[in-house]
């Protein structure tokens, strides 16, 4: 791949936000295909064996609920062969076991491909056990078993990630109707670590070229989504808050597309339903930003070595299921909740945020927005623990394989 070189940056702390980046070249060669110019260059080359050396690293974590089996086995199709696939469920169990279809349509993808897929269920009590024996109880819930949301998922995969032994984790959503971009995620991932100065604390997020929708019998390529507008815009004024400055540095606020080291993945809070990726930004400038005494588990090593953010903008079109109005209300509630709520957000950004969504008659101007619940990094967990409670489960079993 070929990008260019990110134009803009902040910086809080430790933390560097870099600028949208485009792509130029979704395939750039071979190392051999172009000499190494010491002139200055305006694009970085991300030749084939390099990028194959990163997406080797690689865990991809496909979160699912009661999606369309067609549609995630093509996003099985899009993640390259060099990478390990995880697969956490939170589909229903009856009267029909959709877990089992799409379990089976993992493992037939597996055997075609002659690659271990690792497939759990979020509700499973042998996954709530090990969580227990990790000492991590704060992920579960009433009945003993993990809570249901995309957060806790995503906290399954990133363990799951760890113990597979790779050393990166990406998270694509099941619901894309083009294998072709997702295959141009994970390489824009790989291509985001091969970038990276920060070699154990970096982060790359995916900012869509468009999202199709039909207007007046018209296909329209419509740039953003109208949560990201508005997250992208309270997210800004978060950073310009401390730095002074007007920026408009975050593109990405609500990238369910995005990937991590483990080493990040690990040290990185979590944050329930909708708020996650926004969450993430935010806890970056809580803990390494400077601002606030950090409290995450290495937070001296992370704050000594900084965390790179980078965005990229893709060339596919994004294209997934519509879920509806209320989908989107509750996204932009969920988003400003985690900025409205964090020690950083100034009194006067916390008015704005009021208004903003009095106006779209979300929520009352008096009233205040709602605390989610927030999961500390996995650092903590004990993880020989965990996995030594999963023996003998099918995801263990896969985790051998992949090893």
């Amino acid at each position: 791949m070929r990008l260019d070189l990110p134009r803009l940056r902040e910086r809080l702390g430790a933390v560097l936000f870099y600028g949208l980046q485009s792509v130029y070249e979704l395939d750039s060669g071979m190392a051999a295909d172009e000499p190494i110019s010491e002139r200055w260059e305006a694009t970085q080359r991300i030749p084939y064996e390099l990028l194959h050396d990163n997406l080797q690293k690689m865990a991809i974590v496909v979160p699912v609920r009661e999606e369309k089996l067609k549609l995630l086995d093509g996003v099985f199709a899009g993640i390259p062969n060099a990478c390990q696939i995880i697969l956490v469920s939170n589909s229903s169990r009856s009267p029909i076991d959709r877990f089992e279809l799409e379990r089976d349509a993992s493992n037939s993808f597996g055997v075609y491909t002659n690659r271990p897929v690792i497939s759990v269920h979020q509700r499973d009590p042998q996954l709530a056990k090990a969580f227990a024996e990790a000492g991590y109880t704060e992920i579960l819930d009433d009945e003993g078993l993990v809570r249901s949301g995309k957060a806790e998922g995503m906290l399954i995969g990133t363990m799951l990630a760890r113990l597979s032994g790779r050393e990166t984790i990406g998270f694509i959503d099941s619901d894309n109707y083009f294998p072709g971009a997702v295959l141009e995620y994970c390489h824009l991932f790989a291509s985001g670590f091969a970038m990276a100065r920060a070699k154990h604390y970096a982060m790359v997020r995916i900012s869509w070229a468009s999202k199709p929708k039909i207007v007046e019998n018209n296909l329209y390529f419509a740039k953003w989504g109208r949560s990201s507008i508005i997250t992208n815009r309270f997210m800004n004024q978060l950073v310009s808050s401390y730095t002074g400055f007007e920026t408009e540095v975050i593109r990405t606020g609500n990238a369910g597309e995005h990937a991590m080291t483990l080493d990040l993945a690990m040290n990185m809070g979590h944050s329930s339903g909708y708020s996650i990726e926004p969450y993430q930004l935010v806890y970056l400038m809580e803990q390494f930003g400077g601002v606030e005494a950090p409290e995450a588990p290495d937070s001296t090593d992370v704050i000594r070595n900084t965390v790179n953010v980078y965005q990229v903008e893709s060339r596919n079109p994004h294209l997934h299921e519509y879920k509806g109005e209320e989908h989107v209300e509750r996204m932009i509630e969920a988003s400003l909740s985690v900025i409205y709520h964090s020690p950083l957000c100034p009194d006067s950004l916390k008015e704005d945020i009021r208004r903003e969504l009095s106006e779209r008659r979300i929520r009352a101007a008096d009233e205040e927005l709602p605390q989610l619940r927030k999961y500390q990094p996995l650092a903590k967990a004990d993880q020989q623990a965990f996995r030594a409670a999963l023996e003998g489960h099918p995801a263990e079993t896969a985790l051998e394989f992949a090893l």
